[in-house]
């Protein structure tokens, strides 16, 4: 599953502090990196699923997810932001960082198994501190990566 995640698709200070912005920036990457052709699709899909409950977990990240078939191929994006966005989260604490998952709607098997992981690697605390202490998109893109095999 290492393959979903690169360091291109690393973004570090983001100047966010709202969730819409931070959905509009994930958008607008997955049209560049060639994840979707359509953002306002990949937009919507973040925002409903986020209507039917939060996406921000514990320790300062979230998980955002947006499945539609507008998504060419699964893909995760990390972003740090600069400081804090305005995100519901389990814990009550402020979000710091998300990795975003963009999957196809038609295949729920591997959107599952990425969410999944993904949460198994956000309830590891040595994790969590490694990628918010981390100025290295490299560093963390290995970290998610070893994380998802």
């Amino acid at each position: 599953m290492s393959s979903y995640i690169a360091s291109s698709h690393v973004f570090l200070d983001n100047p966010a502090t709202t969730i819409d912005e931070a959905f509009a920036f994930l958008s607008d990457k997955a049209v560049e990196l060639g994840i979707t052709d359509d953002r306002a699709a990949v937009l919507e899909a973040f925002k409903a699923r986020e209507a039917m409950g939060t996406t921000g977990m514990s320790g300062g990240f979230a998980i955002p997810h947006a499945k539609t078939d507008a998504v060419k191929h699964a893909s995760l994006v990390a972003v740090k932001f600069a400081d804090h966005v305005e995100w519901a989260s389990m814990d009550g604490e402020p979000i710091k960082a998300a990795i975003a998952l963009f999957a196809p709607a038609s295949d729920p098997t591997t959107y599952l198994g990425l969410l999944s992981k993904v949460a198994v690697l956000l309830a590891n605390e040595a994790f969590r501190a490694k990628v918010l202490a981390s100025e290295d998109v490299v560093e963390i893109a290995d970290a998610i990566a070893a994380g998802l095999d």
